[in-house]
């Protein structure tokens, strides 16, 4: 990349700036967490329980492990003592007595967040939009994923078709829900033939790739007769940023090394991009849920076509429900206020919109779900290790 290019970019992602045309290839690494890491919530006791390698690698701590499942956390003067699975524990040589006991889980111990905050130097605060928890030591934070405790099954995307509806008109979707959290499980974004303006089948960019699941994702010159077919948002994959085109507030779907995933408004994405919760993103909208409420305004966003604005048709979404779960839907014809009541009803907390039409595309374990009707530009992947 040319020094020029490279401070064009810097300057559109650290000022949310658009540039109005294309900028294949561009790659700027963003910093994010190491690890896929994340924390249990025990709704009917009402804690949070954090995996003790947090403690030592984000809050510096030092852990000696014993017998029995004794554990030594030691930070500065601070002396704790342990044991899975008991309500017990010794600070500083200070018996004392737990709202809830430590305990082991695939090999990892989890302790309470409030005993981990309250002697280990840790600011902690809730982020409901992305059911994650914002942790601070020092001049770092960690942006720590929380699910259910229970909630992780050993069928990491699983498919379903559901009826719902809207008013009195009734909606068949396809929907493929992937647990982020799961350890098997990472995502992707690709382009046709790996690289911008080209165009392909939606099952050949998943394979490819090695995509479990794929479904499309940004807008492109469908239409065009031209050789290059300009796709029209943020296009990030490993945390690289290969296309940059806008100069309105669509909405990105972003996640970062952790799979913690999120939506941003289409000009606060270079904020994001930063402060490192971008390893992966693409851009679509317009949004259709937020916080668990309707929220269409496509026009806010930028649109102006009557398509998206009034019109009905086959629709690819997103969404992401409480406890990091994507759930990626197709329908054959909707509005957007229906598609969005739609994905509230499917359990998304946060939607949006990708592109639709012919493109609407849905690819699942060698097969289509939902066939588009034309070659795609680019494409939203689900991975899965063996």
């Amino acid at each position: 990349m040319g020094k020029g290019l490279k401070m064009l970019l810097a300057a559109a992602l650290t000022a949310g700036i658009f540039t109005t045309g294309a900028l294949p290839g561009a790659a700027v690494r963003a910093a994010s967490a190491a690890a896929k890491t994340f924390g249990y919530s025990d709704p009917a006791a009402g804690r949070i329980y954090v995996p003790i390698r947090v403690l030592s690698d984000f809050a510096g701590a030092k852990i000696n492990g014993t017998s029995a499942g004794k554990l030594q956390l030691i930070k500065g003067k601070q002396r704790i003592l342990l044991q899975t699975g008991r309500k017990k524990a010794e600070i500083n040589g200070k018996k004392v007595k737990l709202d809830a006991a430590p305990f082991a889980y695939g090999g990892v111990t989890y302790v309470p967040l409030g005993l981990a905050a309250s002697h280990l130097g840790l600011t902690v605060e809730w982020d409901e939009s992305t059911s994650s928890m914002r942790m601070t030591s020092g001049e770092d934070t960690l942006d720590l994923p929380v699910i259910e405790r229970g909630s992780l099954t050993d069928r990491p995307v699983t498919y379903r078709q559901q009826v719902f509806y809207v008013g009195a008109s009734a909606f068949r979707a396809h929907i493929v829900t992937v647990q982020l959290m799961h350890p098997r499980v990472s995502l992707d974004a690709a382009f046709a033939h790996h690289r911008a303006g080209t165009v392909q089948h939606l099952k050949s960019i998943a394979a490819q790739n090695g995509a479990y699941a794929a479904i499309n994702a940004t807008y492109f010159d469908a239409y065009s007769s031209a050789v290059y077919r300009a796709p029209y948002g943020y296009l990030v994959s490993k945390g690289d940023v290969k296309f940059v085109n806008g100069g309105t507030d669509l909405t990105v779907f972003a996640y970062d090394r952790n799979q913690l995933a999120r939506l941003i408004p289409g000009l606060q994405f270079g904020k994001a991009f930063e402060a490192g919760q971008v390893e992966g993103a693409v851009q679509a909208g317009p949004l259709l849920v937020k916080n668990g409420r309707v929220a269409v305004n496509a026009v806010k966003e930028g649109f102006r076509d009557p398509a998206i604005l009034r019109g009905r048709a086959a629709r690819s979404a997103i969404g992401i429900t409480r406890n990091h779960k994507l759930i990626m839907v197709t329908l054959p014809s909707a509005s957007m206020p229906q598609l969005a009541r739609i994905m509230k009803q499917a359990g998304a907390y946060q939607a949006m919109n990708l592109d639709g039409g012919a493109s609407s595309g849905l690819y699942l374990n060698g097969k289509y779900v939902t066939k588009p009707g034309r070659k795609v530009s680019n494409a939203l992947l689900v991975k899965v290790k063996k």
